[in-house]
């Protein structure tokens, strides 16, 4: 089902709704919203652009950037998100790789991608532009391009952080199932709610306007466009009932400043972490100083927030007898797939042995674009091999452990960086850690932790070491510790261990 018929719906039956926001300005309602939409798919149509063809969105989270999208599917073509935070030139590559017949994106984004993109490339709208203005006031299609469920709609690209990215193709029944799993599985949305885009609208925190579009609530643009902690607790205030997406970094700063300001995150709802690790002392903390309402989703691009889910209640608990293993678990199968952890042959291991994760079901991609090598290499026999490792108890609680490329093994011995992470981070000065593998001639490889302390504090290797020898065996605990201000991260705001561990191929040339 195209979703834009979701939005016809909703503008239908709740036409007088608040839809769209800036802050707390309200930019449209439910029933200006949907006639934008129309009217920009209709423009898209005039110049030969339906379905099938594909269209880029490159811009700064703004309402505009809904407007777009749901425009794009008025007219039955596929959206191309991209994170505003990529270099123009990487911005172009994907632009190119996917054949955009066209770009949306805004008047600074828009004027380094001119620069970055050949001639011949795709025009570039600019949704500040007059172009844009006129597309809005265009006759507007009478109805949505009918899609079934095995049409393209999303096309996203992976984050890269080996090589070129993917672009994983989404189909109408891939969102359809996401979409309909968090109501199930993660979360009910009401009428009164507001979704609020904090995070790239390219990538997670984007995929949660379908589920508010469905129950006519409200969609909102913080003002300064992105994540300001003290920004998102005044809007929790102002707006009331509030959910966002937020990756782990997010949460910890949300969380600081909350505490800072003697706060509990009033009117905010639901925050839903994912993207990357969330350590055992943050969301402790999270939950003491801002209450249940924290709920955990794990997924990938290629099955796009839908592999399994945690619920606030899980994550608030601290009276069931496992509930610290459930807190550090992502928890258990969303509706639609099924999960489970298998060897490199890929059969079925029993509970509590550490395995990749595999997934199969309706939220599954359909492959790579353009691509078969890597989706053959990742969906094999129907199930879609992660590259994550991990481990499933007797409950069907799945706990991550890492990236199958980031376990270390050291004189034989498999290491989980999260394992050693989750007990440094326990230090009160540590802010940030992530630990990787250093090539050794002894043992193949040696733990190397990269500590970030807080600000204004200090934390001495012995500490650090004394730490881990009360928690670990000895043999995991890090051979070495690197200080830094800060960890390097991609565009999503997950860590770039490829980069620490270049940095240490670097330092070990320079020793030679």
């Amino acid at each position: 089902m195209n979703p834009a018929l979701w939005l016809t719906r909703a503008a239908r039956r709740w036409p007088e709704r608040p839809a769209l926001f800036s802050g707390t300005r309200l930019r449209a309602s439910y029933e200006g919203f949907a006639r934008s939409a129309a009217g920009i798919g209709a423009a898209l149509g005039a110049r030969g652009i339906g379905p099938g063809d594909r269209v880029a969105l490159f811009m700064a989270n703004r309402t505009e950037y809904l407007e777009a999208l749901y425009g794009v599917w008025h007219a039955g073509a596929v959206a191309v998100p991209i994170n505003a935070k990529l270099h123009p030139k990487e911005a172009a590559w994907i632009i190119g790789n996917a054949g955009a017949a066209l770009v949306f994106s805004d008047e600074r984004l828009g004027a380094q991608l001119a620069e970055a993109l050949p001639d011949a490339a795709a025009p570039i709208v600019s949704t500040e532009g007059g172009d844009f203005a006129a597309m809005r006031r265009a006759e507007p299609m009478p109805r949505p391009v009918e899609m079934g469920p095995d049409a393209p709609l999303w096309l996203f690209y992976t984050s890269g952080t080996t090589g070129r990215p993917k672009g994983v193709m989404l189909t109408a029944e891939n969102i359809a199932s996401m979409t309909f799993c968090y109501f199930v599985d993660v979360d009910e949305v009401r009428a009164e709610d507001a979704a609020l885009y904090a995070a790239p609208m390219s990538h997670g925190a984007g995929l949660y306007n379908f589920m508010h579009i469905l129950r006519g609530a409200r969609h909102v643009v913080p003002e300064s466009g992105g994540f300001e902690a003290g920004e998102i607790l005044e809007l929790g205030k102002a707006l009331g009932s509030v959910s966002m997406f937020a990756a782990p970094t997010m949460v910890r700063r949300l969380v600081d400043a909350a505490r800072a300001r003697g706060e509990a995150g009033e009117g905010l709802r639901t925050i839903v972490y994912a993207g990357g690790p969330m350590y055992e002392a943050d969301i402790l903390e999270a939950v003491e100083v801002m209450g249940p309402r924290f709920v955990q989703i794990y997924g990938q691009g290629e099955c796009p927030m839908g592999i399994t889910a945690l619920p606030r209640a899980d994550v608030a608990d601290r009276t069931h007898p496992h509930w610290r293993a459930r807190l550090n678990s992502v928890g258990t199968a969303q509706s639609a797939v099924e999960v489970r952890i298998v060897d490199a042959e890929g059969r079925e291991l029993p509970p509590g042995e550490i395995g990749e994760i595999v997934v199969r079901g309706a939220t599954v991609m359909a492959g790579y674009w353009h691509n078969p090598e890597a989706t053959a290499k990742t969906l094999r026999g129907g199930w879609l091999w992660t590259g994550d490792m991990g481990r499933m108890d007797e409950d069907g609680y799945v706990t991550l452990q890492d990236r199958s490329k980031d376990v270390i093994i050291s004189g034989g011995s498999n290491i989980y960086p999260r394992e050693v992470e989750e007990v440094l981070l326990t230090h009160p000065a540590v802010r940030e850690v992530a630990v990787v593998g250093k090539p050794d001639p002894e043992w193949g490889e040696v733990v190397v932790a990269f500590v970030a302390p807080r600000p204004g504090e200090a934390v001495s290797p012995d500490e650090l070491d004394a730490l881990c020898l009360e928690r670990i065996a000895r043999f995991k605990r890090p051979k070495a510790y690197v200080f830094v201000d800060d960890l390097p991260k991609n565009a999503y705001g997950k860590v770039l261990k490829k980069d620490l561990r270049a940095r240490l191929d670097m330092e070990k040339e320079t020793e030679k």
